[in-house]
């Protein structure tokens, strides 16, 4: 973890959000709430489907994801910034490095609380 993250992934969650978060997305795999990849987290994003986007701050090179924040913000869905792909790609349940995963609504999901309150984590990192 002693590698310099870039100055542009911002917000970047520490070590327990990160964990909370990382929990959240393998849970939102089992619901089929989850999104992978930049493209597919774009369209949840133009789609009003995302309740937030996780993003990895060692995307290379990073200003293929730096659209989405921008996206976020007109869209008013929080998003955060991980360290590592690599763990963001295993949370997803897949075998490759992930760079971009957004959780998607769902009418009556028991995630609720967990979003809610993991999107209040988020916006108090960016206040």
């Amino acid at each position: 973890m002693a590698e310099e993250v870039n100055p542009k992934a911002y917000p970047l969650a520490d070590q327990m959000l990160t964990t909370k978060i990382l929990n959240l997305v393998q849970q939102a795999t089992n619901y089929k709430q989850l999104r992978k990849g930049a493209n597919e987290a774009t369209k949840t994003l133009n789609r009003g489907q995302a309740e937030f986007v996780i993003l990895a701050a060692d995307s290379e090179p990073l200003e293929i994801l730096l659209h989405i924040p921008l996206l976020c913000e007109d869209k008013n869905v929080p998003y955060v910034f991980v360290r590592s792909k690599q763990a963001l790609g295993r949370a997803c349940g897949v075998s490759r490095p992930v760079i971009a995963a957004s959780v998607t609504q769902n009418e009556g999901s028991q995630l609720k609380p967990q979003i809610t309150s993991i999107q209040q984590e988020i916006e108090k990192l960016l206040l």
